[in-house]
Parts: structure tokens; C-alpha cells; sequence
């Protein structure tokens, strides 16, 4: 899976997307808040690991997800 950080602008807030191997969207979410449903990607457990990922992440740079 592959993760990006889109850059919102004036009331739009920042977004990540998670993309599956074709690129495809399966994930979209408010950068700010966390992400529910996030067993249906294999991330359980994994939420402090991907919330520091998300801050860390520079905007518009698409990046392989590996926790």
C-alpha cells in the first residue's frame, strides 16, 4: 500500500489517502483525526506507529506504507 499527504487549503483541512498496489483509493481520512476502520487495512495495532508516520510525512509525496 502506498500513502500520500494532501495539503488543504484555507477551510479545507489536510488529507492522507492510502492506495493499494494499482493505485487505487481505498483510504481517505482527515490528517488531524484518526482513521476508523483501520482493521479492515491489516493496521491494527499499528495506530501509534501510523500517527507518527502521518506527522512526519512531507505533503504531495507519494510514500510505500510499511509499518
Amino acid at each position: 500500500m502506498y500513502i500520500i499527504k494532501v495539503k488543504g487549503k484555507a477551510k479545507i483541512p489536510d488529507y492522507i489517502q492510502i492506495r493499494d498496489e494499482n493505485f487505487v483509493l481505498v483510504a481517505y481520512f482527515r490528517a488531524d483525526r484518526p482513521m476508523k476502520n483501520i482493521e479492515k487495512f491489516g493496521l491494527e495495532g499499528k495506530e501509534e506507529a501510523l500517527a507518527a508516520l502521518i506527522n512526519d510525512l512531507p505533503f504531495g509525496k507519494l510514500q510505500k506504507l510499511e509499518l
